[in-house]
């Protein structure tokens, strides 16, 4: 997702002096793109006003989508991806001063790569409630001021019929494929099961099917990070000069996330326990290698990303249950009967193996390859965005069958 931008955390590394010259200068209160800034390859979808599960009415909302390759004339080659927590829409592309990270998966989308765009159209939005062009937190209201904490509480439901409204502006009635990991996991099944006439086949990746009471606790104390900064003044924070918002706390929460994003056995064999310079970190000052790893990521994580943003989609995650209001877990995933690829991540201690075990077991429809595909990984959680040449074939067998 988390998450999870290969290019913010991919692969755990000594921090260099150069890199540390880069978070030169005070963080932005907010990192969210607004309305007026270059757009880049973000394109704009209006969504027509809807009822959110909590009883709130969003109007005058709008996604940001980015798409690469040409869609055919009967629109049956249509592909959705699924970003990750603090994703967006840049799956594909570099950075640049209108997009602040290198494409997430590059590598895994274009011509004669695995999901091949001189044969399908490719679309990937930024979340509702997100923070790189589609309407959130950090957007304006209609009174001319940001939603902040009056933001409606969103559900993974509530995001999956954005999509469905997006999809109806594109005109696209049916999804040739839907490729969710992490999160995007999460909505990939929900669109599954919300409207199974308009997707063909779908690929859930180091994604569960409910968030447990052990993720939701992960998720809890993250939160509370943002919200204990004193500069987080209760979401109303978007007017503080620039290194006078709350990103002592966002980039702590990043800290936390990032913990469950990688495995152990990875920071231990790239850290030991390397000092980050010649200054001892038992009593003289210094500090661990690991530890200036964390916080670089962190402080750079502040300037892509917004706080309140953070929180509504950390709540989203936190509201998945496939299982919710359909008997059982196993009778939600059993309603979802297209073609579907699973895959788990070995190391993965964010969501282990044991949810996509459940979900392979589950589904009602026909399963690539007629089991769970386990990566066998040493990145934990983010090896589905790192592992490209092994999840991009699993891929390929999905868009082709």
């Amino acid at each position: 997702m988390e998450f999870q931008s290969s290019e913010d955390s991919v692969p755990s590394a000594f921090i260099t002096d150069e890199q540390s010259r880069q978070l030169v200068g005070r963080p932005p209160a907010s990192g969210a793109w607004r309305d007026g800034d270059p757009s880049g390859d973000r394109q704009f979808a209006p969504l027509p006003s809807f009822k959110t599960e909590s009883g709130r009415e969003l109007a005058n909302a709008k996604l940001a989508f980015e798409t690469w390759g040409e869609l055919n004339s009967d629109a049956s080659n249509a592909v959705l991806i699924m970003h990750a927590l603090t994703g967006d829409s840049h799956v594909v592309g570099s950075a640049s001063k209108h997009h602040p990270t290198e494409g997430w998966w590059n590598g895994m989308i274009g011509s004669g790569l695995a999901i091949d765009t001189d044969r399908f159209f490719v679309v990937a939005p930024n979340m509702l409630g997100g923070c790189q062009g589609s309407t959130g937190p950090a957007t304006l209201d209609k009174n001319g001021r940001e939603y902040g904490p009056r933001f409606p509480y969103l559900t993974i439901r509530d995001q999956v019929v954005s999509l469905k409204l997006l999809s109806d502006a594109l005109s696209i009635k049916k999804w040739h494929s839907i490729i969710g990991g992490s999160m995007g996991g999460m909505h990939t099944m929900e669109f599954a099961i919300m409207f199974p006439a308009a997707v063909d086949r779908v690929a859930i990746i180091a994604a569960p099917p409910v968030a447990t009471a052990d993720q939701i606790a992960l998720n809890s104390v993250q939160v509370e990070a943002i919200k204990t900064d004193p500069a987080f003044a209760e979401g109303d924070y978007y007017d503080a000069k620039a290194g006078l918002g709350p990103h002592r706390g966002l980039a702590l929460a990043r800290r936390m996330a990032l913990l469950n994003y990688r495995s152990p056995h990875e920071l231990n064999e790239r850290f030991e326990r390397s000092w980050q310079s010649g200054k001892s970190p038992l009593g003289d000052g210094g500090r661990f290698a690991v530890e200036s790893y964390l916080d670089f990521h962190g402080n750079k994580f502040t300037r892509r990303f917004d706080a309140n943003s953070y929180i509504t989609l950390v709540n989203a995650m936190n509201s998945h249950d496939v299982g919710r209001d359909r008997g059982s877990v196993e009778a939600g995933l059993k309603q979802i009967k297209t073609k579907s690829l699973v895959v788990g991540i070995s190391t993965d201690r964010l969501f282990p193996l044991s949810g996509q075990q459940l979900i392979a077991d589950q589904l009602g429809g026909e399963l690539i390859g007629g089991k769970l595909h386990v990566i066998d990984s040493e990145f934990g959680h983010d090896g589905f965005l790192i592992e490209i040449e092994t999840v991009g074939p699993l891929l390929k067998e999905l868009l082709n069958s």
